[in-house]
């Protein structure tokens, strides 16, 4: 029969095992380890859509254009070079005058190009070289006009006061952004038509917008027209500034679900 120190040992060592698995019981459910809970999704969007549709649509506007850029200056020839480039100062001096005086501000005035090139007589043809004859100096401006009505004056303005060149006439809007906005809006709810009709007619509905990819130009009108009249002394330049476009065209790609 066992003894009373006997049975008090067991009930010892019985007490200590069994506090010690609550305590490994509780430390385990402190670290999460039998008590995980499921990480709620925030990623829909990521998630590849099932069924898409791309659709192409463009928009365009027409306004009236408020600014012209014309590229003038002068060409002169020479023996020297250095009478080439003097030459061409002091004509070109003329055309900033005129400039000037038709109220078209310094800001608006680049230099576009400057050159000196010699030029040769190619017509020996017994085998010798070309023969240098002289150079060609060449300075020409960009000059951005923001006075429409005077365009054509401004233009005779500028040969009057010893210019000899005039080319690249381009109208365009000082700040084209509302054009470029409304051909915007018009591509895309032109888009969004089609893609609930294409929906519609399949049985399907449009979810969402998964890309827009846009495509824009714009300031293009067709070649302006001039005419020299040379009846009367005061006859200006005439000039017809049309009208000028901008385009967008974006590709977009919809969700669609049933």
């Amino acid at each position: 029969m066992p003894s009373a120190r006997t049975l008090l040992a067991s009930s010892v060592v019985a007490a200590a095992l069994a506090g010690g698995a609550a305590i490994a019981q509780q430390s385990a459910t402190s670290q999460g380890v039998p008590n995980q809970q499921p990480v709620p999704s925030n990623h829909a969007n990521s998630i590849q859509p099932e069924t898409t549709l791309s659709v192409s649509a463009s928009g365009e506007v027409s306004r009236a254009p408020d600014i012209a850029t014309i590229t003038a200056g002068v060409e002169t020839e020479a023996e020297t070079a250095s009478a080439a480039m003097s030459q061409n100062a002091a004509s070109m001096d003329g055309v900033y005058s005129a400039l000037e005086a038709a109220g078209v501000a310094g800001r608006d005035m680049q230099t576009s190009n400057l050159s000196l090139q010699p030029r040769y007589d190619y017509s020996n043809r017994d085998g010798a070289p070309p023969r240098l004859v002289g150079y060609t100096a060449s300075n020409q401006l960009s000059v951005k006009v923001r006075d429409l009505d005077n365009l054509g004056r401004t233009m005779d303005a500028i040969v009057q006061e010893g210019g000899n060149t005039i080319s690249g006439l381009q109208f365009s809007l000082d700040d084209p952004t509302e054009a470029r906005n409304e051909a915007r809006r018009q591509a895309i709810q032109t888009a969004v038509r089609r893609a609930n009709l294409y929906a519609q007619e399949t049985g399907y509905r449009v979810a969402r917008i998964v890309t827009i990819n846009e495509q824009s130009s714009g300031g293009y009108q067709p070649q302006p027209m001039m005419a020299m009249r040379a009846e009367a002394a005061d006859a200006s330049t005439k000039v017809a500034r049309g009208e000028v476009s901008y385009s967008v065209t974006v590709d977009v790609t919809f969700e669609l679900r049933q």
